[in-house]
């Protein structure tokens, strides 16, 4: 286990300044997990066209200036919003920062006003899905 705890782990918003986190982290989960598909490259390579510009929200979570793990809300319209491509580096998995990334997103959802959080997940994923019921 790394000496780093989750108190340690910060939460912030998108920012250019983060380059290619937001890709990065999700290209390492998906191809250890599943593949990177068409729409999942379309999406994860433009982030401000694809999430930001149509009312979603991406956020980060680093240790010090390491980008360790994010989330997207992606807005699907009318105060609905998708809860999506969240993923947390392998080497610092286990160290609660899934955890605090789906509570940030929880409530940067209700500072939106959103009526209706939704996600997608597959059912191999039984860490995920346990983490998403445990937060309702």
């Amino acid at each position: 286990m790394h000496p780093e705890n989750k108190s340690n782990v910060e939460i912030v918003e998108y920012s250019a300044r983060y380059g290619d986190a937001f890709e990065r982290l999700n290209v390492e989960w998906l191809d250890k997990y599943f593949e990177v598909e068409p729409i999942d490259g379309q999406i994860l390579s433009d982030p401000m066209s694809t999430i930001i510009a149509p009312g979603g929200v991406i956020l980060y979570a680093h240790i010090e200036a390491d980008v360790v793990g994010t989330v997207a809300l992606k807005y699907a319209g009318h105060g609905v919003y998708e809860l999506t491509k969240m993923a947390v580096t392998e080497r610092r998995q286990g160290l609660g920062i899934g955890r605090k990334l789906l509570q940030a997103a929880i409530r940067r959802f209700q500072q939106l006003d959103g009526n209706t959080l939704y996600l997608e997940s597959h059912s191999s994923l039984g860490p995920a899905i346990a983490l998403y019921e445990s937060a309702g």
